[in-house]
């Protein structure tokens, strides 16, 4: 015979989304109908029509004035943050003192500053309450190759060759902008894999592209230099008018991995190759599996009161990207590499 408590499943997570536009909308969806674990309680955005049209679309939840108000309420138990990067830096602070764990959409902070300002806050706490939404460390062909490289298949690591495509953008979309909204996965990624820091970033801009004429550099190269030596190129072409693209390719001394040519890894050892597969070219079709696996994960650690998922970003990754960003934000205007610079870990 079963005891009572055995029978009886543990309480759905009571999750509190501040901001509902697109990626909040679809974090909203993802929980109600795909997510094993937890519902969405409450939901807040600026715009109070959007809040209502979306909590109607996730059963017992209800709408709040603002963030504060979601965040102290008693029937949030965690907190998914999707509003604008300028709010994270404050909104993931407050859920810090509340006690709450966190699961922010990239950016953490618009600057290294801020961002360092909620890796003191939650040192502070005594608690990594922080996860960030870096969802390529979710997908299946990243987890893969991060596995392969850790576990030495490739041997030493000496280079990584990035590609990061769209098929347009919107009018106004900044040289800036490409930097923090697109090199900033590859910025990740390169933590991620590498688990060293970036040392310095350089900006190589070939023959203008088809938005020359709006003073975008469309495509460039981001050439970026780590504590090791490692040499990772960032190929960023966001208006090739022909689809979503991102692929990854590590050149170690056993042999080569290339993610992102089809569903899975591509290796090529000294001794022989597997090659095969097709080019996904959709951004929601590439990663959603990758989202779902992102969110299940984060439910599931907090539900069993452990720190954070294994593959997560933390606060502290969240901190070496921005810096890593400002770094190419100051090389988009100067020669050479320019140095990353960081402060040291609380």
């Amino acid at each position: 015979m079963t005891s009572a408590a055995q029978d009886t499943a543990p309480a759905d997570l009571r999750v509190g989304v501040i901001g509902v536009g697109q990626m909040g909308a679809d974090h909203v969806a993802r929980i109600s109908r795909r997510i094993k674990g937890a519902r969405v309680s409450v939901v807040t955005d600026y715009f109070r029509d959007k809040a209502e049209e979306v909590a109607a679309t996730a059963p017992g939840c209800r709408v709040v004035d603002s963030p504060e108000e979601l965040i102290a309420a008693d029937d949030v138990d965690a907190v998914l943050i999707a509003s604008p990067g300028t709010f994270h830096r404050d909104q993931a602070i407050a859920c810090i003192e509340a006690g709450k764990p966190v699961l922010c959409e990239k950016p953490l902070a618009m600057n290294p500053e801020d961002a360092y300002a909620v890796v003191e806050a939650e040192k502070a706490g005594g608690a990594p309450l922080v996860s960030l939404g870096f969802m390529r460390r979710f997908d299946a062909g990243y987890a893969d190759l991060k596995d392969a490289i850790a576990g030495g298949e490739l041997g030493q690591i000496s280079m990584l060759h990035c590609k990061h495509r769209n098929a347009t953008t919107l009018p106004g979309f900044s040289d800036t902008m490409m930097v923090y909204d697109s090199a900033v996965h590859e910025v990740d990624a390169i933590h991620y894999f590498l688990e060293e820091e970036i040392e310095a970033v350089q900006v190589v801009f070939p023959t203008p592209g088809p938005r020359a004429d709006e003073g975008q550099h469309d495509p460039m190269l981001l050439l970026f230099r780590t504590a090791s030596g490692v040499i990772v190129t960032d190929e960023l072409y966001v208006n090739t008018d022909a689809g979503y693209e991102v692929r990854t390719e590590a050149i170690g001394s056993k042999g080569i991995a290339t993610i992102g040519l089809e569903s899975g890894r591509v290796t090529t050892h000294l001794a022989g190759a597997r090659w095969g597969g097709a080019i996904p070219k959709d951004f929601r079709p590439r990663f959603i599996d990758a989202y779902d696996a992102e969110v299940q994960a984060w439910v599931a650690a907090v539900q069993d009161g452990t720190n954070i998922a294994e593959r997560s970003a933390t606060s502290w990754d969240g901190y070496l990207g921005a810096a890593a960003c400002q770094a190419a934000e100051k090389a988009l205007t100067a020669d050479g590499f320019v140095p990353v610079t960081t402060r040291p870990r609380p």
